[in-house]
């Protein structure tokens, strides 16, 4: 199984890629929205994105418009990983594809429960 890591901090994509590798899952990073795209393009068999919201060039609501709207990523989870809490915003990057939502500051076991009902790991 392959993730992708989508965040500007470099710090947040290290301690995803940490929680994420405990289930034996392959990490890519990306910095920003448009380098997930590419990162994409080099690893189409990619089974989850984690992608933060706010980022330069391309945000993550504008990166899960671009892969919802590209059948090749059609059965690809995306979980949104941000500090942006309201409902509005949830309800906004659901409707746009995403298929989970985890708020910053998060936890290993967080990350897990969410994978977990994803039903990308036991």
């Amino acid at each position: 199984m392959k993730a992708l890591i989508i965040d500007d901090s470099r710090t947040m994509r290290r301690l995803l890629a940490s929680y994420v590798s405990e289930f034996a899952i392959e990490v890519v990073e990306a910095g920003d929205g448009l380098e997930g795209l590419e990162q994409l393009q080099r690893h189409p068999a990619t089974d989850l994105t984690l992608v933060d919201w706010d980022m330069p060039r391309m945000n993550g609501l504008e990166f899960v418009r671009a892969v919802r709207s590209d059948r090749a990523f059609a059965d690809m989870k995306v979980m949104m990983v941000t500090s942006h809490n309201e409902m509005a915003d949830i309800g906004q990057a659901l409707e746009e594809g995403a298929n989970d939502f985890l708020m910053k500051p998060l936890t290993g076991e967080m990350v897990a429960d969410k994978l977990r009902m994803l039903g990308l790991v036991e």
